[in-house]
């Protein structure tokens, strides 16, 4: 298999390309020449046949054309001043039989100018992807000049599958986070140590540090910009497309004044009519669980629960696949539960459902995983009976279970594991619960404890750590876990972007440290994560990447053809150089990625 090429985006404008040759495909790299800003250059004979495109920007002199046979000098006198007369890139247009190919191909490698040749990748030091454009967004494909019709067809599907006028939304929140960098560089202005601001890479993984702990109480200025830059970060992995196309200014001003400001949360409109009026038809609740992420793991009932729904109120976790199952007609709020506003959006979300139950709507509380593990369902139920609704709550497949089950771990396992528990990481405001106690047939399933996974293996592990959730020391008579215990990081279980990080405990912190972080995701600790799956040697953890196996399963009213991605197998793993310690460095391994 060939090395994979470096993509880049470059800045052509006022760059002069060499365009060689006079036909269709010239006139095709000039017309991409002059949409980014470059000044192209055609050389080609004065009796040569120019393509009607390209006579036009000829005679309209936004192409200049050099009417003679290509020499070695045009490569050092027709280029900019500024790099000694060297052009930028250079383009060849002629047919396969042309001798010149390989002799400009060679000439440009010698002088390190960028280089393409049309249907010779062997000739080329870079070639061109199939570009989707909609304002700052492009959406580039390349096959590596192995399959050119075929990327240009991927290139569409991917970009029919965006909504409409995407861009204008991609712009909207490029000029949020602006508005979020000046109005923080403001509030810098009065501190006395500045922090410096963390660089984002659009190639580099989410850090480890989007799934830090922030806790409600917490109101200074330095976790204020925390708050506001994680929560645009936030919307843009967790909102479906569709509704982030949909975003408004007055969205952006709403939603970031709820970080300068108690949220507001919604009240039964009064009615001051004195008409006399039929009688109102009492609102129904359903609380329902979406499964872990995959639309084939939604239960009928909850299915018929999203179509049915007039209101529905969703939490941030519910992927993009199962909202896009919700009918366009159908109004949708997004819980606003990001870092430092948990409780405030939970009351949000509480008041929005009274007051649609007040006016007699079916509202559907859509959670993810199972609604009473770990996800306040009861706490939900509670209210809603208090204010005298019924509420019907339907189960869903909850991650604890099925996200190790698509790792392929066996939480119980004959001769291995005969127990399992499953354990928070997270309790009330932030406090962090006793872990359980060592043995050697338990399986530990940790939910909502990634943004803690530190002070996690180290009550799990280290004997010197260890507290009550308020903080108070205490005896910890807890037999501590062995540094050498298997582990899995979970991530996205289901999604087609599902991540697996094997490891031991020893190493998980830095393997989270180093590969970064792609929530929601939940950890297993125990031998049971070895069944299948045995450890790489001299490798401290091993990535998988990916899953496809649940895309041919359909149900009777849905079929899952609209959510499939193109290209990839179910399953592959990524090995990185993992090495034990002989050196300190972690770098990518230097042999190919093998599959499952």
């Amino acid at each position: 298999m060939a090395t994979p090429a470096l993509l880049t985006a470059h800045d052509c404008t006022g760059h002069i390309h060499l365009i060689i040759g006079s036909g269709p495909l010239a006139a095709s790299r000039c017309a991409r020449s002059v949409q980014v800003g470059a000044h192209p250059v055609v050389i080609a004979p004065a009796n040569a046949a120019v393509h009607y495109s390209l006579a036009q920007s000829i005679e309209e002199g936004v192409v200049r054309w050099v009417q003679e046979d290509f020499r070695d000098e045009h490569l050092r006198t027709l280029g900019r001043a500024e790099v000694e007369g060297y052009p930028d890139a250079v383009f060849v247009t002629t047919m396969s039989s042309d001798p010149l190919r390989a002799t400009i191909s060679q000439l440009c490698k010698r002088w390190r100018i960028p280089v393409n040749v049309v249907d010779a990748p062997a000739l080329c030091t870079f070639t061109l992807l199939s570009t989707h454009t909609d304002g700052p967004l492009q959406v580039g494909i390349t096959t590596s000049g192995r399959g050119c019709k075929l990327s240009s067809r991927i290139r569409r599907e991917i970009a029919a599958e965006l909504p409409p006028n995407f861009g204008v939304a991609v712009e909207r929140l490029g000029t949020m986070r602006k508005r979020i960098w000046d109005e923080d560089y403001k509030m810098q202005a009065h501190e006395a140590v500045k922090p410096e601001p963390e660089i984002e890479d659009e190639e580099a993984a989410q850090k480890h540090t989007f799934n830090n702990l922030v806790k409600e109480d917490d109101t200074s200025a330095a976790t204020l910009r925390t708050r506001r830059m994680r929560w645009l970060s936030q919307i843009c992995e967790y909102w479906p497309l569709s509704r982030l196309a949909a975003i408004t200014d007055g969205d952006v001003n709403a939603i970031l004044a709820a970080y300068t400001a108690p949220t507001e949360v919604a009240t039964p409109p009064t009615d001051t009519s004195i008409l006399p009026r039929p009688p109102q038809r009492k609102g129904v609740i359903t609380l329902a669980g979406s499964g872990p992420g995959h639309p084939g793991l939604l239960t009928r009932a909850a299915h018929t629960a999203i179509e049915t729904a007039d209101f529905i109120l969703a939490d941030k976790l519910v992927p993009a696949e199962i909202l896009a199952l919700i009918p366009r007609r159908t109004p949708v709020h997004i819980a606003r539960k990001f870092p430092g506003n948990a409780d405030a959006a939970q009351e949000e979300m509480l008041q929005l459902g009274l007051a649609a139950l007040a006016q007699g709507k079916h509202v559907l509380r859509l959670k993810q995983g199972d609604p009473y593990l770990y996800g306040r369902g009861a706490e939900e139920v509670a209210f809603f009976r208090g204010h005298r609704y019924q509420i019907r709550v339907i189960p869903g497949v909850t991650s604890a279970l099925s996200a190790p089950l698509f790792a392929e771990i066996p939480v119980t396992h004959r001769a291995v594991a005969d127990e399992l528990v499953v354990c928070t990481g997270t309790g009330r405001k932030g406090a962090a619960p006793v872990p359980p106690s060592y043995k050697a047939s338990k399986t530990v399933v940790f939910l909502m404890a990634l943004h803690r996974v530190q002070s996690l293996i180290e009550s799990l592990v280290d004997n010197n750590s260890m507290g009550e959730p308020n903080g108070e020391a205490q005896q910890d008579s807890r037999t501590r876990w062995p540094a050498s215990t298997p582990c899995a990081v979970i991530e996205r279980a289901s999604c087609p972007d599902q991540r697996v990080i094997r490891t031991t405990l020893e190493h998980v912190c830095q393997a989270i440290e180093d590969e970064g972080s792609r929530p929601p995701g939940l950890l297993v600790v125990g031998k049971a994560c070895e069944v299948l799956h045995k450890p790489a040697e001299g490798r401290r953890w091993v990535i998988e990447e990916g899953f496809r196996a649940l895309d041919d399963v359909t149900s009777p009213d849905t079929t899952l053809d609209m959510i499939k991605e193109l290209g990839h197998d179910w399953k592959t793993t990524a090995m990185k150089d993992t090495t034990i310690p002989h050196v300190q460095a972690v770098g990518p391994d230097p042999g190919p990625a093998s599959a499952v």
